[in-house]
C-alpha cells in the first residue's frame, strides 16, 4: 500500500476503547470482558502538521494510539492468520470532546459527536509493516507545550492486536484501507487553541520510528456545546 493511501481511501477507522487497564481506572470505568470498539469518521483524518479544530463550548482531550492499517480485507479472521491482513502501521491520536461524551454517556446515547469532529484523528505517515519488528513492544508518548503527559507500551494491551482483529473482523468486514486505533494508555488531558502537542513511536531500543506534530486552534462557526 502506498504511503497515506489509506487516508484517502480508508473506509472506515475503527477505535478500541478501554484496551489499557490505567487509562480504564483514570475514567472510572470497569474493564471489558471482551473488545470494546465505536466507529470514527475518515473526515476526521488530520495529516501531520495541521491544525486539531476544537469546537467552541468542547473540552477536547488528547489520546494518542497505535494504528493498525488494514492491507488485506477480511471476514471472521483468526488469530494465527490477523497479522496477514496488516499493511502496516500509524501513529494517531484519537481526540474526544470529553464534556461531550460525559453528557451523552448518561443520557444512554452514543458518542459520535465527541469523537468525530474534523480533524479530530490527526494521523502520521505510513509505517511499513517491515519497519516493526514488533508491534506488541512499542513505547507511544506525547507532549503538549513539551511536557510529556502520556508515556505507554503497547505490551500493556488488555487485547493484544490478534484478538482485536478476529474481534472486529467477526462483526465487520475489515477492508482494504481501514485503521484500527488500538487503545491509548493513561495520562489522556485537555488541549486548548495554543497547544502543541507532539508525539512519539519508538522500539523497544529506543529507536524513534514515526513522529506526530500537531497545533490546536479555536474553530470559527459551526458545532457549538452547551449542556
Amino acid at each position: 500500500m502506498a504511503a497515506a493511501a489509506f487516508v484517502r481511501h480508508g473506509k472506515k477507522i475503527v477505535a478500541i476503547g478501554r484496551n489499557y487497564v490505567d487509562h480504564v481506572k483514570e475514567l472510572n470505568n470497569t474493564v471489558p470482558k471482551e473488545p470494546f470498539f465505536f466507529l470514527k469518521p475518515t473526515s476526521s483524518y488530520l495529516p501531520s502538521g495541521g491544525n486539531i479544530e476544537i469546537p467552541r463550548g468542547v473540552d477536547a482531550h488528547h489520546e494518542v494510539e497505535l494504528g493498525l492499517v488494514i492491507g488485506k480485507s477480511g471476514r471472521d479472521i483468526s488469530q494465527a492468520n490477523a497479522f496477514s491482513h496488516v499493511a502496516g502501521y500509524a501513529l494517531a491520536l484519537d481526540m474526544t470532546g470529553r464534556n461531550v461524551q460525559n453528557e451523552v454517556k448518561k443520557k444512554g446515547l452514543p458518542w459520535t459527536t465527541a469523537k468525530g469532529f474534523d480533524t479530530f484523528t490527526p494521523i502520521s505517515s505510513f509505517i511499513p509493516k517491515d519497519a516493526v519488528s514488533d508491534p506488541q513492544n512499542l513505547r507511544l508518548s506525547m507532549k503538549v507545550n513539551g511536557i510529556i503527559k502520556q508515556d505507554g507500551t503497547t505490551a500493556d494491551m488488555i487485547f493484544p492486536i490478534p484478538r482485536l482483529i478476529e474481534h472486529i473482523s467477526s462483526i465487520m468486514t475489515l477492508e482494504e484501507g481501514d485503521l484500527v486505533l488500538t487503545g491509548t494508555p493513561s495520562g489522556v488531558g485537555p488541549i486548548v487553541p495554543g497547544d502543541r502537542i507532539s508525539c512519539s513511536l519508538a522500539d523497544k531500543d529506543g529507536k524513534e520510528i514515526a513522529k506526530l506534530d500537531v497545533g490546536a486552534v479555536q474553530r470559527e462557526g459551526g458545532y457549538s456545546f452547551s449542556p
